[in-house]
């Protein structure tokens, strides 16, 4: 955005920071969150914080530093605020998990380590956060947000102390990390959707466990290679042979990778999801009841009935959504959920596909508003500019849903992304 369609939305993001910072404590830092807002919406290659200073009329580069990485105003009350009104406006079908990756130079950087960066494709330098986003087909924002902690962070009080990490944080899975917003957002009070994830977290059983033992429905894309039998699978007690512990049930046949559950007599039905920029979006789709039969399931199956000794073998149902295109010899996706088998296939596809939102946030996030142009180094500093950053992209999308006045027209640049609806 140009400095002049900023300005004339300054009234508006005056009512909106009112709302949304009104945990702030001083007046002050009220104002330098506005300021640092509508630095992040100008238009500029760099949105770190002496740049934006230099464009905004009333920028200070001091002043806004001090903001973002000394000041101790609290991020969490700041998020739940701006998750209350986006969930309003959005009334969201699913909740994405997802995480993203912000390159790095040097390891001072809080959470900085030589791990898997999705954004190089490689293993770089780099921090790793995880999100929780609210998403339709229309329209999606994140909610939450936490930095990933590599395990050589957990030990190196050197490094923490200069990052200011609290004590209590430390290395956990991406997976616990997720569970633990969802169970942050979930609380706030507000009704849980379906829950979407790739494979990084579908395939983890743990996760889905979890998430079931919380009454939440799922859909999240699993690893082909993950094993299950039929849902007509049936244990059989093998006769005791006289000697030793009694013969536990086992199924007779092995289990399979899911690819080689689909069969001949598979039914699949032609399903259009949305439409695209090159037109609608459209595959072969088939449900399937089938009963995941990996270690951990298997464990799980046996805690639950009280130990390995008073469990009758019988592993838990799941169905699982299969895509499979019709120029395709095998399939291309799986979906592991735990709704009925007789939802609809248009409504499963429709959610697991809805993880492409989050894509747009993501190119909104840090090709529009300097996601991962933050120079700071520290915890605090870090969790102050992705809350700054979502307050941004919050005001827009909620601009988007509910206009006050003509949006300006979209320019043939990268800061365009700010009003495209997609």
């Amino acid at each position: 955005m140009r400095l002049g369609e900023v300005e004339r939305l300054r009234g508006e993001l005056s009512e909106f920071v009112a709302d949304v910072f009104g945990s702030l404590p001083r007046r002050d830092q009220r104002r330098w969150g506005e300021c640092y807002l509508r630095g992040l919406m100008l238009d500029g290659r760099r949105k770190s914080i002496q740049p934006m200073a230099d464009r905004l009329p009333d920028g200070n580069m001091q002043a806004l530093q001090q903001f973002v990485n000394q000041s101790p105003w609290e991020w969490a009350p700041v998020r739940r605020r701006i998750a209350q009104r986006l969930l309003e406006a959005i009334q969201p079908e699913v909740w994405v998990v997802d995480d993203v990756s912000f390159p790095k130079c040097g390891t001072a950087s809080v959470g900085v380590a030589r791990q898997y960066c999705g954004a190089l494709g490689k293993r770089a330098n780099c921090q790793v956060a995880v999100s929780v986003h609210a998403a339709t087909d229309t329209a999606s924002c994140p909610l939450e947000w936490e930095l990933f902690l590599p395990e050589e962070w957990a030990s190196d009080d050197a490094r923490r102390q200069a990052a200011r990490v609290p004590d209590e944080a430390g290395h956990v899975s991406k997976t616990h990390l997720a569970l633990g917003l969802l169970d942050r957002l979930a609380g706030w009070p507000s009704t849980v959707p379906v829950i979407v994830a790739d494979a990084g977290y579908g395939r983890c059983v743990s996760l889905r466990l979890a998430l079931e033992e919380r009454g939440w429905s799922y859909v999240v894309a699993v690893d082909p290679k993950e094993v299950a039998r039929p849902a007509t699978a049936e244990p059989h007690q093998p006769a005791y042979g006289g000697l030793g512990p009694p013969t536990l049930p086992r199924y007779r046949e092995a289990a399979r990778p899911l690819p080689q559950l689909v069969d001949g007599d598979t039914r699949f039905e032609q399903v259009t999801w949305r439409k695209g920029s090159k037109g609608t979006m459209t595959s072969r789709f088939a449900v399937l009841e089938v009963r995941p039969s990996g270690k951990e399931a298997c464990r799980t199956a046996q805690e639950r009935a009280g130990g390995r000794n008073r469990w009758d073998g019988v592993l838990p149902a799941r169905s699982l959504l299969v895509e499979q295109p019709e120029e395709a010899a095998e399939p291309t996706g799986h979906w592991m959920t735990n709704l009925p088998a007789t939802t609809p296939v248009a409504d499963l596809v429709r959610w697991a596909k809805m993880r492409w939102r989050i894509e747009h946030d993501y190119r909104e996030l840090k090709h529009g508003l300097g996601l991962d142009h933050f120079e700071g180094r520290t915890w605090r500093g870090w969790h102050h500019q992705v809350t700054l950053v979502t307050a941004a992209q919050a005001f827009l999308t909620l601009r988007r849903l509910h206009p006050k006045v003509p949006t300006p027209a979209c320019p043939s640049t990268k800061s365009s992304t700010l009003f495209r609806t997609c």
